[in-house]
């Protein structure tokens, strides 16, 4: 005797496509009749994927949610809330996300509406809109510390040289040649901070996997031993407009902390980085809102990044490695906000994830 064939999605629920919560059509027995594309964008799967499976599979102790759902479909309740923690796919295991779950009645319909909301989704929001004003602070202080700095050092290294070709004495000499290296060296600081906002924005047809091979084949390139360097890519991701360089800069400057952070790892041959590309939808970014956007994941299996610096991180000249400069992750920042994306992480011992989002055509 064969299977039923699974229901197809009805006609008529496009509209649930254009919402930033999760929506599902769902009746009692687990069939799952429509998923919108904010489901598929938060487990990362195509909709045929969510619908081919029993749809209560997808969240931990789903006994509450299935009964839940059952009563207001037979007429129990109109409305019903609850919590309950959704499975999402991440490589080969999963990670848990909170949601609020609304179920709604259906009128003649034994289906019922259920909406999920990440209960973290406000805090992401937020978190962004800081990032936003983050970035724009940045500059601020980047040219205003530029500005004062260059001045004055100008005039000492002039006047280190001068003194220089003055003094007769060997050490004096060697003193004054200190002072126009440290000069230098400032000058070397000043041109850095401000080199992503004199370089022109050289915009052209990019493909981000390619971005993503250069920056593989750089990290393998410095460390060839114990550290293995994954692609997970999603092929269908479309060509758009951007500056390569400049992106290839700052996933380069992401990886590459992610590689010196993992030295210890490296010594015993387990260290593991992995690339991550996946399509996000109607996804708000700089408070507009896109219908599809990158989402590019740069995870390793570090320490984590120590908690005392773990909300400044982004800031110019914070570093948690002994000798770092505290650029590259303000660098990386900067470009991708001229992207019109931004940049997140997510930290804790053995796992760290950077994640890179940027607006598609």
């Amino acid at each position: 005797m064969n299977a039923p064939a699974w229901p197809a999605a009805p006609q008529g629920h496009e509209a649930f496509d254009l919402l930033a919560t999760m929506v599902a059509l769902v009746r009692p027995d687990g069939r799952c009749l429509f998923a919108n594309a904010a489901f598929e964008n938060v487990l990362g799967l195509s909709r045929r994927s969510v619908l081919k499976r029993d749809w209560f599979g997808w969240f931990h102790e789903a006994d509450l949610l299935r009964e839940t759902v059952a009563a207001v479909a037979h007429n129990e309740f109109s409305t019903s809330r609850l919590e309950a923690q959704l499975r999402r796919p991440v490589g080969a295991g999963t990670e848990t996300l909170p949601v609020h779950v609304i179920v709604n009645q259906l009128e003649g319909s034994e289906a019922t509406l259920v909406e999920l909301i990440e209960i973290e989704q406000q805090t992401r929001q937020d978190r962004e809109e800081r990032a936003l004003g983050q970035v724009q602070a940045n500059k601020e202080l980047i040219r205003n510390l530029a500005h004062e700095i260059k001045n004055p050092l100008g005039g000492i290294r002039g006047a280190a040289q001068l003194l220089q070709m003055e003094v007769e004495s060997k050490d004096l000499s060697e003193y004054a040649q200190v002072i126009i290296h440290e000069a230098d060296r400032l000058q070397a600081l000043v041109d850095r901070l401000l080199a992503p906002h004199r370089r022109p924005h050289v915009v052209a047809d990019m493909n981000i996997h390619e971005v993503c091979e250069r920056v593989r084949a750089l990290i393998l390139a410095e460390f060839p031993r114990g550290l293995a360097l994954e692609r997970d890519y999603d092929t269908s991701i479309p060509d758009f407009r951007g500056d390569r360089e400049q992106l290839i800069q700052a996933v380069l400057n992401i990886a590459h902390n992610a590689a010196l952070a993992l030295a210890e790892r490296r010594a015993i041959g387990d260290a593991r980085i992995v690339l991550r590309t996946r399509i996000a939808r109607q996804v708000t970014l700089g408070k507009q809102r896109y219908r599809l956007a990158l989402e590019l994941h740069v995870e390793d299996n570090g320490p984590g990044i120590p908690e005392a610096i773990r909300d400044r991180i982004f800031y110019p000249l914070v570093s948690g490695r002994e000798g770092g400069s505290g650029l590259g992750l303000t660098l990386a920042q900067t470009f991708v906000s001229q992207h019109q994306g931004t940049i997140d992480c997510e930290s804790e011992p053995g796992r760290t994830l950077f994640r890179i989002t940027m607006p598609l055509p």
